[in-house]
């Protein structure tokens, strides 16, 4: 089932339609980098940005090095 998240930006809403349990999940992080109920401008917009794309690089090295490891462990 579908779950409508919106986010206003600029004085412009959004409004999204994704999983519920994506939705929860969606919702929860937003919070953590908007003003969720009110206005974000665009400078607040692009730092989550860099924020979540540097946590996904993170990840994503630490995926390798877990990879590299158990190519090793053969």
């Amino acid at each position: 089932m579908k779950t409508k998240v919106s986010l206003t930006i600029n004085a412009k809403r959004y409004d999204i339609d994704v999983e519920d349990d994506f939705a929860r999940f969606l919702t929860q992080q937003m919070k953590q980098d908007f003003a969720f109920e009110g206005n974000n401008d665009l400078k607040l917009l692009l730092q989550a940005y860099v924020r979540k794309s540097f946590a996904l690089y993170e990840q994503e090295k630490q995926i390798n090095l877990l990879i590299d490891r158990l190519e090793n462990l053969q």
